[in-house]
């Protein structure tokens, strides 16, 4: 490749010794590397942040496998574009090394049809699929595809894997060796990458071509990089900047804070919907009880702009974004899940006491199911005491309301209701 190519292309790994990063699925005895040792993948998801390597893995994995690939992007390819790789794959005869694999990039861009149109290949083993995507599989890919499919998490490179890729194109780019480039400090440039590598390495060559200093610091990196601001990039390191001060300024209570950084991802072209679903688990996750018509509002805020397209859609979040913050807050529910789990973790698979146990048999009557159940309705107040929890863990208070004026009066309710059980 000549110096025209993007460096972050010139430096894409040719095999498996190249690639930095994902030790937990490539490191000796893990599941990626073990499995293409045995000559044999899963058709999988890999789902993580822009720049850490999904495409690139895919590559490699054909080549490391001797694998037809072929290659589709969810942004410009359809199910006609499917199908024409289907009937391919069909002519056996032009396949002599191994079932072809299918990778397409940004998955959760197809809609449920196209998703659909997947589903025969991949249950039939006619090829491996490999979808990349840089959203959570389990809101974005329907869940016929998902269950036939591994689903393998990217982590966004750390301080020092990013550090290697420098040194790595340092030493094996000819046209950076040809300048006699050195790196004095990366500290800028790590901080500005966001743990994304193709960023990493624009930066440093947008630094190198816009500076005739041969040797790199971090006050020459802020001085290039100030000079050429980079735009919001919604598949970028800033989209998850900026996703995370929106939903910190929510949490903080400040409005004006949620609504600017509102504006900052409407202008920089960003999904309705992207912001709509972080609405929605924020109403549960940081005020919940404290206000339950706080998640009724996100709900209908995500119905609302899946009906009504831009630029409307942009009130409606920006109505919801503010009532949010605006409102009291609690993270009770978000703790309670959070220690319940650990909690099943540490025990694991406890007895549910037999009073609380289905019993849609004789035998299982006879055995003492459901034996001793008291129906709340049929007391006063429409609660009676009764043991809920396995007998190990019984009395332990996993829900501690929160202290604002909802969560106080459901902490007085249950406090009646169990005296001095669970301590409210």
């Amino acid at each position: 490749m000549d110096n025209q190519t993007p460096l972050a292309e010139r430096m894409r790994p040719q095999n498996l010794a190249e690639y930095i990063g994902q030790s937990h699925l490539l490191g000796e005895g893990e599941v990626l590397l073990s499995a293409i040792k045995t000559g044999s993948i899963p058709s999988m998801i890999l789902w993580g942040p822009p720049g850490v390597g999904k495409t690139t893995l895919a590559q490699l994995l054909a080549n490391e496998l001797e694998r037809p690939l072929f290659k589709l992007s969810a942004i410009n390819s359809g199910v006609k574009d499917i199908r024409e790789v289907f009937e391919k794959v069909e002519r056996q005869d032009l396949f002599t090394a191994g079932k072809p694999i299918l990778f397409i990039d940004e998955i959760h861009r197809f809609s449920k049809a196209q998703q659909d149109s997947l589903l025969g290949a991949v249950e039939k083993g006619s090829v491996t699929l490999i979808g990349a995507t840089t959203e959570n599989p389990s809101f974005e890919v329907i869940s016929a595809l998902l269950s036939r499919c591994q689903v393998y998490t990217l982590k966004s490179h750390g301080v020092d894997e990013l550090n290697q890729i420098l040194t790595r194109a340092l030493e094996n780019d000819t046209f950076l060796k040809s300048q006699n480039v050195e790196l004095k400090e990366t500290e800028a440039l790590i901080q500005l990458s966001g743990g994304d590598a193709r960023r990493i390495l624009n930066l440093l060559e947008l630094v190198c071509s816009q500076s005739t200093e041969k040797l790199i610091d971090n006050e020459l990196v802020q001085k290039v990089i100030k000079g050429n601001p980079l735009r919001y990039d919604k598949n970028g390191e800033e989209h998850y900047d900026v996703i995370s001060a929106f939903i910190k300024s929510i949490r903080g209570s400040d409005p004006n804070g949620a609504v600017y950084w509102l504006a900052r991802m409407i202008e920089g072209g960003e999904e309705a919907k992207f912001i709509a679903r972080r609405l929605i688990i924020l109403a549960s996750e940081d005020i919940g009880n404290a206000n339950p018509n706080a998640l009724i509002l996100a709900q209908s805020t995500f119905d609302a702009v899946n009906s009504v397209g831009w630029p409307e859609s942009r009130i409606i979040l920006s109505q919801c974004a503010i009532y949010l913050a605006s409102s009291p807050k609690s993270n009770a529910s978000y703790r309670a899940i959070n220690m319940a789990q650990q909690k099943v973790k540490e025990t694991g698979n406890l007895s549910v006491p037999l009073p609380i146990r289905n019993a849609p048999t004789e035998l299982m009557k006879e055995l003492g199911y459901g034996n001793e159940y008291k129906y709340a309705h049929d007391f006063d107040g429409n609660f009676v005491e009764m043991e809920f929890l396995p007998d190990e863990i019984k009395g332990y208070r996993f829900y501690s309301p929160g202290n604002n004026k909802r969560e106080l009066e459901l902490r007085k309710y249950l406090a009646t209701c169990w005296q001095d059980k669970y301590g409210y």
